[in-house]
């Protein structure tokens, strides 16, 4: 079975999604912070590619988790992106509803690997 992380929709919108991140962080002098959000985005978007061709399926769902807990740690740091005024409140709820649509299309990806048949041996 072909799983390319090119073809999928939701690699396609964390690369973008990462590359926003980039963008809002660029300026930022605060290394630390600015290299823990960028981190975490990346994380996402190469969990869905790594776990795309890791060969089983207990491993992708396995990829595919980690990078929805990536999914949450990017908008955490996005409410400090906020309080320190790095981003304003609609920049802020942009990327906080891009970060949930990934992690929603992350968790139904991992619902419909669940719920493909199996085949069982005689």
């Amino acid at each position: 079975m072909d799983r390319s992380f090119e073809g999928l929709r939701v690699w396609k919108q964390s690369r973008t999604f990462v590359n926003n991140i980039y963008d809002i962080m660029e300026n930022v002098k605060d290394y630390g912070f600015r290299d823990q959000i960028q981190r975490a985005a990346v994380s996402i978007m190469n969990n869905i590619a790594e776990g795309a061709e890791s060969g089983t399926d207990a491993k992708y769902i396995n990829f595919l988790q980690i990078s929805r807990g990536s999914c949450s740690e990017v908008r955490s740091m996005l409410y400090l992106c906020l309080d320190r005024k790095i981003i304003n409140q609609e920049a802020f709820e942009h990327l906080k509803s891009e970060a949930t649509s990934i992690s929603n299309q992350i968790f139904r990806l991992i619902e419909s690997i669940n719920k493909k048949p199996t085949i069982k041996s005689l």
